[in-house]
């Protein structure tokens, strides 16, 4: 218990506030790191299709999350389309940081300062425990897919590439 206390992130919090099961997991790996998503899930030693990224885009001028394994990249027509949108581009890093009050390497789908539509890839429905960021650099929190689509309120898509 105290170990989640102590993360302080508002990820966690929102995860202790709604009694959801989950596990935090510190690691070391540089947010420069070429292949970052890779080292990160060799440095929890868990399968990198399991572990998933959080990258904001912008679909028809408004923000949208979309949630991707590592093994792949967001594609941003299909993420486009999830979202009800014409076109996608990825937002510009510090639009993104604003809207969910975290830096980039530790942006969460969850306890985002402004609640955005979000998209789960649908990879993530074939497997029992993902990891996302937990909204720091070097801490990742595990948890089960619904939970994660239920605190998002997300769409599922396939929107990896």
């Amino acid at each position: 218990m105290a170990k989640k206390a102590a993360a302080g992130t508002p990820a966690t919090a929102l995860l202790t506030a709604q009694n959801v099961e989950h596990t935090l997991h510190p690691y070391e790996v540089s947010p420069d790191a070429p292949n970052y998503g890779a080292l990160v899930a060799q440095a929890l030693g868990v399968a990198p299709e399991r572990l998933f990224k959080t990258l904001i885009a912008e679909v028809d001028g408004a923000l949208v999350v979309g949630v991707v394994p590592v093994t792949g990249d967001l594609d941003l027509k299909a993420l486009a389309q999830a979202a009800g949108g014409k076109r996608a581009t990825l937002a510009d890093r510090g639009a993104a940081e604003r809207s969910s009050g975290y830096v980039r390497g530790g942006i969460s789908p969850l306890g985002q300062r402004k609640k955005l539509p979000t998209v789960i890839d649908d990879s993530a429905e074939r497997i029992d425990v993902m990891y996302v960021s937990a909204g720091r650099r070097g801490l990742q929190v595990s948890l089960s897919p619904a939970d994660l689509i239920r605190l998002t309120d997300a769409v599922i898509a396939m929107i990896r590439t």
